[in-house]
């Protein structure tokens, strides 16, 4: 299920989840169709040393809707998983490291034009192809550290005794310890590089101002796309990312510490399910990105 607890366990507080069985399926069928399509296309196009990050996003994006289909049926069949538990890990595994590498690129993108507004004289060396491979490798390394964990966790359990079903974060009896290594992921994979982000569009409004006041110049309209860049990346990454990574933080604890009441659950255990095709969305989101800003 899309939080792995169709029903959370708590004797009292039952929370019907049936919207979720027309709701994700559509919405995750749309992103395999987009991320298919957008993502083929960028990674058909020529390779050149900025574009090696966004051939890097392209490249997990496309991983990631090839793993939606498997989604799709499990929801449209009702919870039932029936893919065996080696593809239970594989999917939700993927859904997570393809989430935290998004992230990871769209860093790089943002602190790669911070420098280049910024600091362009200093930005020759780290705009070899070298030193970008470099921390595209890093990136998808780290990613798997920190995601490796969910292949331990996820995995198929029967559901109430009924059918067989593919836990997102784990099974009741270990979920108490996959608390901690979830809100650790959370502030790792997004909260962190999100102040990275908005400190990197800080710094760049900053030195636009500054310069705007300048007679204009090829440099001048080269820096006014950047910033549209910039602002476009945090704008996305605010409204694909914040709201499911608040909802899942607040879940998890609610859920660990059987906090708050019975309706504050249900509320928090709807806006975690609806914030989370917005996540998914960015699969294709990003390449329309690419496409809008002319990125080069």
């Amino acid at each position: 299920s899309a939080s792995g607890h169709p029903n959370v366990s708590r004797p009292t507080c039952s929370i019907d989840e049936s919207y979720k069985y027309v709701f994700l399926p559509v919405c995750y069928s749309l992103t395999f169709l987009f991320s298919l399509t957008l993502n083929s296309v960028v990674l058909g196009r020529r390779w050149n040393t900025s574009l090696i990050y966004m051939v890097n996003l392209a490249t997990t994006d496309l991983m990631y809707g090839l793993s939606l289909p498997f989604l799709v049926a499990s929801y449209v069949l009702r919870d039932r998983w029936v893919f065996g538990d080696f593809m239970c890990r594989l999917v939700r595994f993927l859904f997570y490291f393809n989430l935290y590498c998004s992230i990871f690129f769209l860093t790089c993108i943002s602190v790669h034009r911070y420098l280049g507004i910024c600091h362009p004289m200093r930005t020759i060396t780290l705009e070899s192809k070298r030193v970008v491979k470099g921390t595209c490798a890093l990136v998808w390394a780290v990613v798997f550290i920190l995601t490796c964990p969910i292949f331990r966790f996820a995995q198929t359990g029967y559901d109430q005794d009924r059918y067989v079903n593919c836990w997102d974060d784990a099974i009741d009896k270990e979920f108490a310890d996959y608390v901690p290594y979830g809100i650790v992921l959370h502030l790792l994979g997004f909260f962190v590089p999100f102040v990275i982000i908005a400190w990197c569009y800080s710094q760049v409004v900053r030195t636009i101002f500054q310069t705007l006041r300048s007679p204009p110049s090829s440099i001048d309209r080269r820096r006014r796309k950047s910033i549209k860049t910039i602002v476009t990346i945090t704008l996305l990454f605010a409204l694909c990312f914040l709201p499911f990574h608040v909802t899942r933080t607040l879940f998890l604890l609610m859920r660990r510490g059987q906090l708050g009441g019975c309706s504050v659950m249900k509320t928090v255990s709807i806006c975690y399910k609806v914030t989370r095709p917005l996540a998914s969305c960015n699969a294709w989101l990003n390449a329309l990105l690419y496409f809008l800003t002319g990125d080069k």
